[in-house]
């Protein structure tokens, strides 16, 4: 390394890799002594901002990192500005359509629609469609992209569209893999590089590769050592269009690690570790970066792993830094030597190279020995409830309470779906050759897995076909059903497809209380499967373990797998759980059977080339052609100027009350669309077909399906009915003027017609869960002005605030009465305007419909002086429409 030499400029480093020299920013000569005290993810975050900013605002950064280190938190802000952006098809539809409606609103203001055009790279996943209709057979996945390429055409044409129109947005086809695995794999470069020109005066200059994404496992990336996270749909449009992303330095929580996981620990039971105890410390929107000697025992699919879940342990990244490992990765994925060569290069001269000993200064740390990680899975209803194999069916106990009846064909718990998904776990293609394994010694003894388990396997990337196929793995997975349906999200995003004949039966007679088992990172009632209110998390293997039960209650490590009798062939010898997993040295060999590096970019480029793409045909012009029949893409209010600030002094009846852990997948669901249900009616009055209405998230282009979807969930229980002594229909409200009890939709129609405001009262950890905008923007649509919880989860407070709506936490000795309100109860919010600053002390009065008075103090859910201007501006869209506007002026 060579700092300041002549020709470079001032703050940067000289570096050399491959025989050539590069130039980068140097962070460590900046900050000086605190260099080496701070956080990787702190040091990365400052070098962002000194690269992007000018002097002052450089040391203004340099200052406040050297406070933080003396309080290890901080209320000043700073400017990230990422390289890219990543979206998924059900994110990037809604922003982009929300950028073909501003496109609109230009034009008729008499500005060039044109200027509206991403400024940096968006890579879209088209990865989040494809639904499990076929399982169970050897073309299940041609079966089941013919059938995903058949419902969402037009979704797709208009991908095709934006990609057409704005030359900074590249598609990924359906079939090429899950968003996060495609960004490991072929997206990520950890060492960018950008030339300054030509000729001998121009610089090759290196900078760390960092990004966002629209979908909360972003941070899935931060284990090959790239800083990205998540956030909603509406923060990514303001990045994509210009802006930067304003946020406090952040919290960051150390996580250090020891040790190493014994013989037969997976990553994904150290992920649900990891989630459980990080979730008990009470994260909520920090940092967190592991360390520690343990970090240099995981190999990067296993730290995808962990990193995968930062969503559920309620942190914004999951970071590991660069290390060998990381150059490991990437040689095995196939990125060449002078890729490898530049990152070891640039990393250890930046200062960004990992050290096992170092233990810089953290907000808090915990600590974790790896040795102490065992089989584990998580549910029945949250990720974050951590059980033993032995513990689950005490889990379940309670549950059978609510069976009328008594199977005759089926357990009371029958394993309903066994889904091998997610990039979470597929992405470590150890998890997935274990399975394999798990699957060959099963088939040996004879085991079968019971008729009434849907089985699937859905790869977060197309080699995964190609190394099982290699090891000889598929056709054993094949055996006991778990053929691959394709390569996307599937179950974990809740495209599940129906459920078997017998377990839908039983379920409609009441007699069983189906149990999803899946690879995924999320459990939430309903998200998975709308009729489905249990699941467990848990690794590939023991997905293949519980299928082979087909029950959801048993002790794994006691119970006993038995082969049936078939033809001339005699029940096999029952089999145990040990008898099953396989040894550290199995995987080994297997991997090392199937591995080819080349498969990664091979795979990826055939999937690329599906002729079903390239046959679409997309509208070509700089504004889309919207069709009002259509059920799918409709131009949106809200992407309009004349949508204007929602703060103020007011009086807001409730128009819904609710409980802690009301999720996105609550307020916006992304499973089946139920073929019983006002929507289904919606849509079949405009001549859908009742029987094939798709999934909510096919929809997110158009704003009256969505707004008639907004909590559509039977597990969201609106206590405003409480004094009706029922439970309300899904997705009712009370109207409390007249008593009448009415669709949501409706009775924000009502309220809005009559004049009067409208809140929404919840509990703990309101929206959490997946990063979508649209959890807001029904919100927005409904009339809500603001939300009043215990406590928001970090993704959702960004797009209330984007969509204009005030979060505001209620103090924790006030939540209990606000949960109790009863229709005619009324909240007077005095949220001024000219008064509101980031975590601003806000006035609230209880009126009760009794005559009574109870004031307290709410505090503002806003952050950064960026959030007060969004507030005051309406929301992100009218504010980039007004700036925009008034640049082309």
């Amino acid at each position: 390394m060579r700092t300041g030499e002549a020709g470079a400029p001032g703050g940067s480093l000289l570096f050399e890799a491959g025989g050539r020299t590069y130039r980068a920013m140097d962070v460590r000569s900046a900050l000086g002594t605190d260099f080496g005290r701070l956080p990787v993810v702190l040091r990365l975050l400052a070098e962002n901002t000194l690269r992007n900013s000018g002097p002052e605002e450089s040391a203004r950064t340099v200052g406040n990192l050297a406070a933080w280190l003396e309080r290890r938190t901080s209320e000043e802000e700073l400017e990230f500005r990422p390289q890219r952006v990543l979206m998924h098809d059900t994110t990037s539809t809604p922003a982009l359509v929300d950028i073909a409606a501003m496109r609109d609103s230009l034009a008729e203001a008499g500005a060039d629609p044109a200027v509206l055009n991403p400024m940096l790279r968006v890579d879209v996943s088209i990865d989040h469609s494809l639904a499990v209709e076929e399982y169970g057979r050897a073309d299940a996945a041609p079966r089941n992209l013919a059938v995903e390429y058949r419902r969402n055409q037009e979704r797709y044409r208009f991908l095709k569209w934006a990609a057409q129109s704005m030359e900074t947005v590249h598609i990924n086809p359906p079939g090429t893999g899950i968003m996060h695995t495609i960004n490991l794999e072929q997206l990520a470069t950890v060492v960018s590089v950008a030339d300054d020109g030509e000729g001998p005066a121009s610089w090759a200059t290196a900078a760390p590769d960092m990004m966002i994404g629209t979908d909360s496992h972003t941070p899935m990336v931060n284990g090959l050592g790239v800083l990205g996270w998540g956030v909603g749909g509406l923060e990514a449009q303001t990045v994509m269009l210009g802006m930067p992303i304003t946020l406090r330095i952040p919290d960051v929580v150390g996580v250090k690690l020891t040790g190493a996981l014994p013989p037969g620990a997976t990553a994904s039971d150290l992920a649900l570790t990891v989630t459980q105890q990080l979730r008990r410390l009470g994260v909520s929107g920090e940092f967190v970066e592991f360390f520690g000697p343990g970090v240099s025992t995981l190999t990067v699919g296993q730290r995808a792993v962990v990193a995968n879940m930062a969503p559920e342990y309620g942190a914004t990244t999951g970071y590991f830094p660069i290390d060998e490992r990381v150059l490991d990765y990437l040689r095995e994925t196939g990125r060449d030597e002078a890729r490898c060569g530049l990152v070891e290069a640039y990393a250890k001269a930046a200062g960004f190279w990992f050290d096992p000993a170092a233990e810089p200064n953290y907000t808090q740390v915990l600590r974790i020995d790896l040795a102490s990680v065992e089989l584990r899975a998580a549910g029945p209803r949250r990720p974050q409830d951590l059980r033993s194999l032995a513990g689950i069916p005490a889990a379940l106990a309670d549950e059978g309470r609510q069976l009328t009846a008594a199977s005759r064909d089926l357990p009371a718990f029958p394993v309903a779906l066994a889904a091998i998904t997610s990039c979470t776990n597929t992405t470590d293609p150890r998890l997935l050759v274990a399975a394999g394994l798990m699957a060959r010694k099963a088939r040996a003894l004879g085991l079968q897995v019971p008729p009434w388990v849907k089985t699937s396997l859905a790869p977060g990337s197309p080699a995964a076909a190609s190394y099982l196929r290699r090891s000889g793995l598929l056709e054993d997975l094949g055996s006991l059903g778990f053929d691959i349906v394709g390569f996307g999200c599937t179950t974990c995003i809740g495209n599940s497809g129906p459920l078997s004949a017998p377990v839908k039966a039983n379920l409609e007679a009441g007699s069983v209380r189906p149990v999803a088992v899946l690879s995924g990172n999320r459990n939430f009632p309903g998200r998975v499967h709308p009729d489905l209110d249990l699941g467990f998390i848990m690794s590939p293997p023991l997905v293949v373990a519980f299928a082979l039960a087909g029950r959801a209650d048993v002790d794994l490590t006691t119970h006993e797998f038995a082969a049936a009798a078939s033809g001339s062939r005699p029940a096999g010898r029952p089999a145990r759980l040990s008898d099953l997993l396989p040894s550290e040295q199995e995987i080994d060999a297997a991997w090392a059977a199937g591995h080819d590096a080349q498969d990664f970019s091979r795979d990826f480029e055939l999937a690329v080339r599906n002729p079903l793409w390239s046959r679409l045909q997309a509208p070509e012009g700089t504004r889309f052609p919207w069709d009002e029949a259509s059920t799918i893409l409709r131009r949106p209010p809200f992407a309009s100027t004349d949508q204007g600030s929602q703060l103020g002094r007011y009086v807001a009846h409730p128009l819904l009350v609710l409980g802690d852990d009301i999720t996105t997948d609550h307020i916006s669901p992304a499973s089946g669309i139920p073929a019983d249900s006002l929507v289904a009616d919606f849509l079949v009055e405009r001549g859908e077909d009742r029987g094939d209405l798709n999934v909510f998230a096919s929809r997110r282009g158009n704003w009256e399906v969505m707004l008639r979807g907004a909590f559509h969930s039977k597990t969201v229980d609106n206590r405003l009915g409480a004094d009706l002594g029922v439970r309300l229909p899904v997705a009712h409200t009370v109207h409390a003027p007249s008593g009448d009890v009415m669709p949501l939709w409706e009775a924000a129609e009502r309220y809005r017609g009559e004049g009067e405001s409208v809140v929404i009262v919840a509990g703990e950890r309101y929206g959490t869960g997946s990063s979508r905008d649209w959890a807001a923007k029904v919100q927005r649509l409904l009339g809500v002005r603001a939300v009043v919880a215990g406590s928001f989860e970090r993704i959702h407070r960004s797009n209330l605030v984007g969509m204009g709506i005030l979060p505001l936490v209620a103090p924790a000795a006030v939540l209990p009465r606000l949960q109790g309100l009863r229709p005619g109860d009324r909240l007077e919010v005095d949220a001024a305007e000219g008064a509101l600053r980031p975590r601003a002390d806000i006035a609230v009065v209880l009126h009760t419909a009794d005559g009574g008075r109870e004031a307290f103090t709410a505090r503002a859910a806003v952050e950064t002086e960026l959030d007060v201007k969004l507030l005051h501006d309406g929301g992100v869209i009218p504010s980039l429409l007004r700036s925009t506007i008034e640049a082309a002026r």
